[in-house]
């Protein structure tokens, strides 16, 4: 489902990154695993199409994400790569719904009022949906961003950094959630962290 082979990058007058080869399955949840610097963030963005690797290839299925440009790159990225960093960005003057909505139309994909209540509903947070962002706790937030990661039913949901400022406890919480949430939507979920905490939820790891 996806393919990454001969990953390379280079930041401005910086060392070539080199990233190991990577082939998963369809929700086959990975672990991208380094120190911090170590450049798993990059290798993150790259799966993502956040950024364009110096060289090598990206394939989902049968489409290359690294020969995609500009709106066809936007595109295929909101519609098939559900993204969850460390804060959640959400735009604080929508509400709950209306960043899902959001993320539907700059995905160009339907939106659905059944669907989007059923995940709210599954987070916890069917009685948020109409509250404007800001009214919520930093946990509700972090819901809903993934809420929002997986709206347009992706393929791949990209999790970076998520547990970094989290204690043990909403650490274990936060992995869970992420890992249960993807599996109920049949999406692959790749975490890059340096936190050895979540390294026994994973089954695949690859360390930088």
């Amino acid at each position: 489902m996806l393919q990454a082979t001969n990953l390379q990058f280079a930041y401005k007058k910086e060392a070539l990154l080199r990233f190991p080869n990577l082939q998963l399955d369809q929700a086959q949840h990975t672990l991208l695993l380094g120190a911090s610097g170590s450049g798993k963030t990059t290798w993150l963005h790259l799966l993502g199409g956040l950024r364009q690797p110096s060289s090598g290839q990206i394939f989902y299925g049968e489409t290359e994400l690294t020969a995609l440009k500009n709106r066809a790159l936007d595109r295929f990225r909101g519609r098939h790569i559900g993204l969850v960093f460390q804060q959640p960005h959400l735009i604080t003057a929508l509400s709950v719904l209306g960043n899902l909505k959001l993320a539907c139309r700059l995905g160009g994909a339907p939106w659905e009022e059944a669907f989007a209540e059923h995940l709210l509903e599954n987070l916890g947070l069917v009685d948020k949906a109409h509250k404007g962002v800001q009214q919520l706790s930093g946990g509700e937030a972090q819901r809903v961003a993934l809420a929002r990661a997986l709206i347009n039913r992706p393929q791949v949901v990209l999790a970076d950094e998520p547990t970094a400022s989290l204690d043990d406890a909403h650490c274990a919480q936060v992995v869970d959630l992420l890992l249960r949430t993807a599996q109920d939507h049949e999406a692959t979920l790749i975490m890059a962290t340096h936190d050895h905490r979540v390294k026994d939820h994973f089954s695949h790891t690859y360390t930088l």
